[in-house]
């Protein structure tokens, strides 16, 4: 097979993006449209948009398209994705199939009351991602437990859900070890701890905020909770996740681990050894359409690219910058429209990263505080897209849409809303 011809930077091409419009007017605007967020399959959406964008690329044979399509599909990141899904499921499944999610619930059940609830978990989603730095591992870990708490207590479950992706990105832009933090302060050339101190009065006042919000509908709560016994031992494989997670054991071998407990412990408490083959194999399959839409999105976001899509962002946006608050602002949405088109927030802050290095030593802006706006804006839409890992990865475990568990992301829009009062009001002053 040829390869593409094309490898060098492609030409800004704002047509390159519609592909990517065409998929949020078929899922997104028409599910909102028709008030049902379940008549439009994903994987549709995004099969329709891929042919389109596969139709619209010039100077390439039919073989060739493919092969840009299937390196975008084959990217490392997007594997990487692919193998995480396929553990996670495995380890759901097989923790539910021996009880662990049962017992594991039970066990927040009989610690935290029940007014303070839906704020515990959010707290805890906060500590343990910001612990790991990953806000995927940290949703793989608590989405299930979530989802057994919503059915035994008769809170909403998109509600219950959307509490651990928020507090999963809080802690995701704020770790020392997330590849987010890392990417924006190398290509900043500042220290992660004064981004870190940036991001502190940026979000911080954000998780406050949706803290309250959630201790007051926690108060309002009186569904009747049972008391139920704590079979401790089956708490075990969920206590190996959160413990070598916190370690800063790979999310990968953080499932693993996981998985051989889980069949440890089924088989010590009378789970046979095939059934225990029998759940991870549902559970694996079952992550079937995340896998098929992963594979989709990384091929239709390279061929976006290839076409030039993202260069027409920046150029765009970087053509009339005026003044510091203009200059961040441009950050801001570079970053922001970029992770639109990438659906990852690291490698959008690796593309946009140089150019808002250029933009700060244009318009002198502190490195510090241009490292804090990418990785924030970057990890606000990275939250809010139903095409993104998080949502995807929340949406599978729960068998819910990515648009419902949208409605009560309380966390993500105020830390978005908050992140941009900071450049319309130069706060912080110090950094500003």
């Amino acid at each position: 097979m040829n390869q593409p011809s094309n490898f060098n930077t492609p030409k800004g091409n704002g047509f390159a993006l519609t592909p990517l419009i065409l998929f949020l007017c078929l899922y997104l605007l028409t599910s909102i449209l028709i008030g049902d967020f379940y008549k439009v399959p994903i994987t549709v959406a995004f099969l329709c948009a891929s042919c389109y964008a596969l139709a619209t690329i010039k100077h390439l044979s039919v073989e060739d398209r493919i092969g840009l399509f299937s390196r975008g599909a084959s990217n490392p990141n997007m594997l990487l994705m692919i193998w995480i899904f396929i553990l996670a499921g495995a380890f759901a499944q097989g923790a539910k199939a021996m009880g662990a999610i049962d017992a594991t619930v039970n066990l927040t059940l009989h610690i935290l009351p029940e007014q303070l609830l839906l704020a515990g978990i959010f707290l805890a989603a906060c500590f343990i991602s910001l612990s790991v730095g990953t806000s995927v591992g940290t949703i793989v870990a608590l989405t299930p437990v979530a989802v057994g708490l919503a059915e035994k207590t008769g809170i909403t479950t998109p509600l219950m859900v959307a509490l651990v992706v928020g507090g999963s990105l809080f802690g995701d832009n704020l770790s020392f070890i997330s590849d987010t933090t890392i990417a924006a302060t190398r290509t900043q050339e500042c220290s992660m701890r004064d981004k870190f101190r940036v991001n502190l009065l940026i979000v911080v006042p954000a998780a406050l905020l949706v803290l309250c919000i959630y201790t007051f509908l926690g108060l309002e709560m009186h569904s009747p909770v049972e008391e139920y016994a704590v079979e401790w031992l089956k708490v075990v494989p969920y206590m190996v996740v959160l413990v070598t997670a916190l370690c800063g054991v790979h999310v990968t071998l953080v499932l693993f681990l996981g998985i051989l407990c889980t069949g440890a412990v089924g088989c010590i408490t009378g789970m046979g050894f095939f059934d225990w083959f029998q759940a991870m194999g549902q559970g694996i399959t079952g992550m079937g359409e995340l896998i098929i839409v992963t594979l989709l999105a990384g091929g239709l976001l390279e061929v976006i690219r290839h076409e030039g899509g993202i260069n027409y962002l920046i150029e765009r946006l970087t053509r009339r910058v005026e003044g510091k608050r203009g200059a961040e602002l441009s950050i801001a949405a570079l970053v922001s429209l970029a992770n639109l088109c990438t659906a990852n927030n690291t490698i959008a802050i690796l593309t946009t990263g140089p150019i808002a290095c250029d933009i700060s030593r244009r318009y002198g802006l502190d490195p510090r505080k241009s490292a804090s706006i990418l990785d924030t804006f970057s990890c606000f839409v990275q939250g809010i897209i139903p095409y993104g890992a998080q949502l995807l990865m929340a949406s599978g475990l729960s068998n819910l849409s990515p648009i419902s568990i949208m409605e009560y992301l309380y966390y993500p829009y105020c830390m978005g809303a908050l992140a941009l009062l900071t450049i319309l009001l130069r706060y912080p002053k110090r950094y500003s």
